[in-house]
């Protein structure tokens, strides 16, 4: 068995560490389930097999969608941490403030949504968690603003203790392999750290952007007569949005580069120029890329939208592309068995390709305006997060479990099969109702556009058999998790 994960002779540190990235994991996993039966809940009221009210409707949809990009950010940077291991020494400290901040923040969220019933989607738009129009309460727009700031901060400190391990070893230049990249030198710095750099210090951008943010919700709503601009808050929440969505799908990149080899029996992946280029170039359009979600604001500067445009085509090239054929090369002639972690690891990049695809159409100026407002958008990032960066994490912990509990991985075979073909025909309907132009964020379906309910219904279906995939998935991992946290 291929042992990347379980270090030799480790310290007590270590195996304490390793018991917190269990644990992480395990807390995400039960996470994933909860908001994901939120989602089909979702799914079988646009079926018109369920008939929830719609307040409640936009109030699972503000806890479904920011449930799961929450839920695997953190699944993403505990996966990170166990990388990092390797290489150096993230405080211990850091990852357990970062945990109970999330719960803290989990329970808030919880507390607005599911019993103040805000409904302001996971983009919250400035003023309307301050216009609730008597749908909900107002303390629970100030509760939602207090879960924004819990688990902005602990994240925020999670982030700067990564990037402090990484400083304590590595130079900023060798984190980001310049010497390579200007000089063509050899150097000792696998991808995950220029991975895990880029990947840090853009959500570290990225989080404090939203700091200024919800500095500038508090100012107006605790009465000091501010008046925001409403552009302005929309940039600052599309910026911080968009550059947290990426980085976690980034997170789950930094677990392919460092299990995919040994799981493929070839050796470890080296920072050659290319990835060097690759990546550096990957943090500069992260940062840009987000105007794409702004097309319909023709106040912005028409260089703004241009730019977007320019920037979402050219993102998906360095990081997407190098790492897609890099996988693809390490496939090629690579012997052994279709275990789940390396088909979940595999089958994650290519989602993660599929899904890139589909945003860069829909992020093409005059496509957008024809697919913005329907069910291709849900559809493409679905397809990057679901079967993109949740396979790779699953993936992760699949290999992460069995390592430590010193066991052989089964061959994927009905696993892999359930999850493949439930996950795409589940995500087919999202993209096949944005060509027939259904729309997006309606909690049920007019006559005018009864194909959606036609399509939920047909999704619900092949969410079934996902779900039965990740049935089997949880059973392989439950039933070694006690032995993998005895071994440590």
């Amino acid at each position: 068995m291929d042992a990347f994960l379980r270090l030799e002779n480790p310290t007590e540190a270590q195996r304490a560490y390793r018991r917190w990235t269990l644990l992480w994991l395990t807390t995400a996993f039960v996470l994933f389930a909860v908001v994901g039966l939120l989602g089909l809940l979702m799914r079988l009221n646009q079926a018109r097999w369920l008939s929830l009210p719609p307040e409640l409707f936009y109030a699972i949809l503000t806890l479904h969608g920011l449930g799961m990009v929450g839920t695997w950010f953190v699944a993403g940077m505990a996966v990170l941490g166990q990388i990092l291991q390797r290489y150096v020494n993230p405080s211990l400290r850091a990852s357990q403030i970062a945990y109970f901040g999330t719960l803290i923040a989990v329970l808030l969220l919880l507390t607005a949504t599911l019993i103040g019933r805000l409904g302001v989607g996971w983009y919250f738009l400035y003023p309307l968690p301050f216009y609730p129009s008597g749908v909900w309460p107002l303390w629970a727009s100030w509760v939602f603003l207090a879960f924004l700031t819990i688990a902005g901060l602990s994240w925020t400190i999670w982030v700067v203790d990564y990037l402090r391990a990484i400083a304590s070893r590595y130079r900023l230049s060798e984190a980001l392999a310049w010497p390579v990249l200007f000089r063509g030198r050899e150097l000792d710095v696998p991808p995950v750290i220029l991975i895990a750099t880029v990947s840090l210090v853009a959500g570290l951008i990225g989080l404090l952007a939203a700091v200024v943010l919800l500095v500038l919700y508090y100012l107006e709503g605790l009465g000091t007569g501010l008046r925001n601009d409403a552009l302005l808050m929309k940039n600052l929440t599309f910026f911080f949005g968009h550059v947290l969505v990426n980085i976690t799908m980034y997170l789950g990149v930094a677990g392919v580069y460092a299990l995919y080899p040994g799981l493929s029996g070839k050796p470890p992946l080296k920072t050659k120029r290319y990835v060097a280029a690759a990546w550096n170039v990957a943090l500069l359009l992260v940062l840009l890329a987000y105007f794409h979600h702004l097309y319909m604001d023709f106040a912005q500067p028409l260089w703004f939208q241009r730019l977007g445009q320019i920037a979402s085509y050219l993102s998906s090239i360095p990081a997407a592309v190098v790492t897609i054929v890099t996988v693809l090369a390490l496939t090629y002639g690579a012997r052994g068995a279709w275990t789940p972690s390396r088909l979940f690891l595999f089958l994650g990049t290519m989602g993660w390709a599929i899904g890139g695809m589909a945003a860069v159409i829909d992020s093409t100026i005059l496509v957008n305006f024809r697919f913005h407002n329907t069910l291709w958008v849900p559809g493409h990032f679905h397809t990057y997060f679901l079967m993109g960066v949740v396979l790779m994490l699953l993936g992760f912990g699949f290999r992460f479990v069995h390592e430590l509990s010193g066991h052989e991985e089964p061959p994927a075979r009905s696993l892999g099969w359930l999850v493949a073909l439930g996950g795409y025909g589940f995500l087919a309907m999202f993209f096949y109702g944005g060509v027939l132009s259904v729309p997006r964020r309606y909690a049920a379906y007019p006559d005018e556009v009864a194909s959606g309910a036609t399509l939920a219904q047909l999704a619900t279906v092949f969410v079934l058999l996902l779900l039965t995939g990740l049935i089997i998935y949880a059973w392989h991992y439950v039933r070694l998790l006690r032995q993998a946290w005895s071994s440590g």
